[in-house]
């Protein structure tokens, strides 16, 4: 993400709510990224390992987080990193607006 220009605001942000892996801001909106890594896919895809209850946690973190910093006027929205290793390589898929 650094790379791309997202400044990393925090990392493994934990709150009552839940944790948020990645907290970053881009040119225009604030994004908060879940981050899932597999090494096989006999459990499906990372983004498959987001389901219902690990949204409602990362959408309450989310919440307290924009409380606690007066974000409520600014643009958020919400990534999945997938992190896919094998043997000595890694490959890193990132999927934005994952509630768009």
């Amino acid at each position: 993400m650094q790379k791309k220009n997202y400044k990393i605001l925090a990392r493994n942000y934990h709150t009552y709510q839940g944790e948020i892996d990645i907290i970053a801001k881009d040119e225009e909106e604030y994004v908060f990224v879940e981050v899932k890594t597999r090494t096989t896919s006999l459990f499906g895809k990372p983004v498959e390992a987001v389901n219902l209850k690990k949204k409602n946690h990362l959408l309450r973190a989310t919440e307290y987080f924009v409380y606690k910093n007066r974000l409520n006027n600014d643009l958020i929205r919400f990534d999945i990193i997938e992190v896919y290793i094998k043997e000595n390589t890694s490959f890193i898929n990132h999927l934005k607006n994952i509630f768009g």
